[in-house]
């Protein structure tokens, strides 16, 4: 823990390679399953907060991917026009439209998850659970920017 207390350029640098590493290593393992439908990287993600936020507006799916309504637009009507997923008018506001995953895109996106979840899950079960807490504490902290 000492040694936390005084990281280096050098150590920062790696920690920041591990990071790279583990991402391209994490979305690389569905990649394949991406191409058979002409998706990249930028559909999987909306694809997973679709899929963790229901009923999620174009808005919201704006400011969490952090991306103009313009470069979304290609992604999404990528995803429609394939019934990945489906655009239900708010009930209470009808300029909003919620985004779903569609029948397609929930079983699409269970394909891509659990080649995905081998890794990630290989990786928890062989560390200890202090490890795993504090790691996801640590990534909390790298996105909030604490």
């Amino acid at each position: 823990m000492k040694d936390l207390l005084y990281l280096k350029d050098e150590q920062i640098k790696e920690f920041i390679q591990l990071l790279y590493y583990a991402y391209r290593e994490t979305f690389s393992d569905p990649k394949e399953i991406l191409t058979k439908k002409y998706f990249g990287p930028a559909h999987l993600r909306a694809l997973n907060l679709i899929e963790r936020n229901p009923g999620i507006n174009l808005g919201e799916l704006i400011f969490k991917l952090k991306v103009t309504k313009q470069s979304l637009n290609r992604v999404l009507r990528d995803l429609l026009n394939s019934k990945m997923i489906k655009q239900v008018q708010d009930e209470n506001d009808t300029r909003k439209k919620n985004l779903y995953l569609d029948k397609e895109g929930k079983l699409f996106f269970e394909v891509v998850y659990n080649s995905q979840k081998k890794r990630i899950f290989n990786a928890l079960k062989n560390s200890s659970s202090d490890s795993v807490i504090k790691f996801k504490d640590v990534l909390k902290k790298i996105i909030d920017g604490k």
